[in-house]
């Protein structure tokens, strides 16, 4: 494989670098503490699907753009009232744990390794406001973190990945986009972006036609296989 040349690294948030499903699932246990796995797990389903399935009718144009937080109100009223519960507070405070995700154990050194050697955009479908909480809650650092709101559009919609193009100065093939989920990848591609998968639990795994740059087991392996001094890269599987 050929030297994989780039100067900067583009981050997805939701997933792989932090547990979305552990902090959804905390904000359902705070709406209703007698639920236990078997009463949560339906209700974060219902949560995931609607958001899934309105972004979709926004990319589809089914849908005029709204930003996250809307998403997130939305979700949490229908899990709210599938679980009983019509507390206003209750509903908002359960909408605010989306904003509440733990990072996975090997996100904040990760990223700190990183940033020795290359600047590091944060590229989320979050808004602005959630970013923000995201990050702080999380203790995500980084050089500069996008929200799809200012594309005012939902990965893999390529003008969401042509904000880390436009802001980072760089062309394309020079920027590795970093996710846990295959559809982010092939959408970053597809504006020319070179590729990195890092498996989660909870990600899109690739299938067996995908062709990304590097796959990587976490954050510690893929600063190995992007440090020169390792000297070993894994490239996209045959």
């Amino acid at each position: 494989m050929a030297e994989l040349d780039i100067d900067a690294l583009v981050f997805d948030v939701l997933g792989t670098l932090v547990d979305e499903p552990a902090g959804l699932r905390a904000g359902i246990r705070a709406l209703d503490p007698s639920l236990d796995d078997a009463g949560t797990e339906p209700l974060l389903l219902l949560w995931q699907r609607h958001i899934e399935r309105e972004q979709l009718r926004i990319l589809d144009g089914d849908r005029p753009y709204v930003a996250s937080d809307v998403l997130d109100r939305e979700a949490a009223g229908l899990v709210a009232g599938s679980a009983g519960v019509d507390d206003p507070a209750a509903v908002a405070a359960l909408a605010r744990s989306a904003r509440r995700l733990p990072p996975w154990p090997d996100t904040v050194a990760g990223l700190a390794r990183l940033a020795e050697r290359f600047p590091l955009l944060g590229l989320s479908n979050a808004s602005r406001t959630a970013l923000l909480g995201l990050n702080a809650h999380a203790g995500l650092r980084w050089h500069q973190a996008l929200s799809a709101e200012d594309a005012r559009a939902y990965k893999p919609d390529p003008e969401v990945y042509r904000l880390a193009v436009t802001v980072s100065g760089l062309p394309p093939e020079r920027l590795l986009m970093v996710a846990a989920h295959a559809w982010d990848l092939r959408g970053a591609q597809r504006l020319g972006l070179r590729t990195a998968y890092v498996a989660r639990p909870v990600g899109d795994p690739p299938t067996a036609s995908d062709r990304f740059d590097l796959y990587a087991d976490g954050l510690a392996d893929l600063a190995d296989q992007l440090d020169p001094r390792h000297g070993r890269k894994r490239p996209a599987r045959g």
